[in-house]
């Protein structure tokens, strides 16, 4: 796990330089740490990540997501449209119930994530930092004449990330009148129209000790609305996803990702719909054969005092059978890590990521 840089508040920093997008005016809280890669202008920490993840686990912190894109589509036509472009069945999503769905390449390769929640009249899409710009772009050359209109409202609206399972309130102070509803994420609950790739059943998934949620509110006011609300940096939530086995757009993705490989057809993809881009791939390797490689949870050694970066390779013996997508310091595990190993990595291989045994866990099945 890097190091963030000591980049100044109002900027933000990732591995490939700086940043357009906008810091949090959260990271004027004491003691903030801004992270840095995928999470660039949000704070790592605010000083005591241990502290922050167990308040975070036990839903009294809030998580400061305001670095994700929100996207809306408006427009009488915009369930059908999106149903027809992203793996998930949109087209009757009931008001205020959450969805998730992929925008995959013609190859089936994972391009978009999309947390997907509908008001009535809008649907509110919330997507990784830095990809709202190409999302929306790419929708609207797939308007042709229907009914839509699609905007990237980022600037005017963030997003926080609280635990909380359905009908829970959530900490204090969160929601906001007039807001637009909650995206209550459904990982790991496995729709009957999905599969489940996973090595243990759906009533052990770790996933369930982390029922997240991503309320959306105005970006004017943000620092006003937590002032009294006890954060939880980007570090105390990721280790929670972590141990969840949860998925991460350009974390656990690469240009070749599929969505088998990472257990994400659970909840994002519907096996019984219509035509959309990339649904062939998703048939076949579903109906015909195996991902050709898996996630794992790599239980790292804990006596080092340092952790291995993303993109670290993992080795078994001397060859190396796949790489670190994503490390972490859980407060109860330890140091743990998500990684994608060859479908072929047998199951009881001993591993190891820069020097430091790990124990695989398994979360895709080989």
């Amino acid at each position: 796990m890097s190091t963030p840089t000591d980049a100044p508040v109002g900027t933000a920093t990732s591995a490939a330089g700086p940043d357009p997008r906008p810091a949090s005016p959260l990271l004027g809280r004491p003691g903030a740490v801004p992270a840095e890669g995928l999470d660039a202008g949000v704070a790592w920490h605010y000083g005591d990540p241990t502290r922050e993840q167990r308040q975070l686990a036990r839903g009294e912190a809030v998580t400061d997501l305001s670095n994700r894109g929100v996207v809306t589509v408006s427009g009488p036509d915009r369930l059908t449209w999106l149903n027809s472009l992203t793996t998930q069945e949109l087209a009757r999503l009931v008001p205020g119930v959450a969805a998730e769905s992929l925008v995959l390449s013609p190859h089936g390769h994972i391009e978009h994530a999309l947390h997907v929640v509908d008001d009535g009249a809008t649907v509110w899409i919330t997507v990784e930092p830095g990809t709202a710009a190409d999302l929306v772009a790419w929708l609207d050359r797939m308007r042709f004449m229907l009914r839509v209109e699609v905007a990237d409202v980022t600037a005017d609206w963030a997003v926080l990330g609280v635990v909380a399972a359905p009908g829970e309130a959530g900490p204090p102070g969160v929601t906001v009148d007039g807001a637009p509803p909650a995206w209550q994420d459904p990982w790991p609950t496995l729709a009957a129209t999905s599969a489940s790739y996973a090595a243990v059943p759906d009533v052990e998934h770790p996933g369930l000790e982390r029922p997240w949620r991503e309320v959306i509110v105005p970006r004017a006011g943000l620092a006003d609305l937590l002032q009294a609300v006890p954060l939880a940096g980007s570090w105390a939530a990721e280790a929670l996803r972590v141990a969840a086995w949860r998925p991460r757009l350009r974390a656990e993705t690469d240009h070749r990702t599929i969505p088998h490989e990472v257990d994400w057809l659970r909840t994002a993809v519907h096996l019984a719909k219509g035509c959309y881009r990339g649904q062939e791939t998703v048939a076949r390797v579903h109906n015909l054969g195996r991902p050709p490689r898996r996630l794992v949870l790599l239980h790292l050694d804990g006596s080092e005092h340092t952790v291995p970066d993303p993109g670290a390779p993992v080795v078994a013996g001397e060859r190396q059978v796949g790489h670190v997508t994503t490390v972490a310091r859980h407060h109860e595990l330890g140091p743990v890590a998500l990684a994608l190993v060859k479908r072929s990595t047998p199951a009881d291989a001993p591993l190891s990521v820069a020097g430091q045994a790990a124990a695989q866990e398994i979360v895709v099945a080989p």
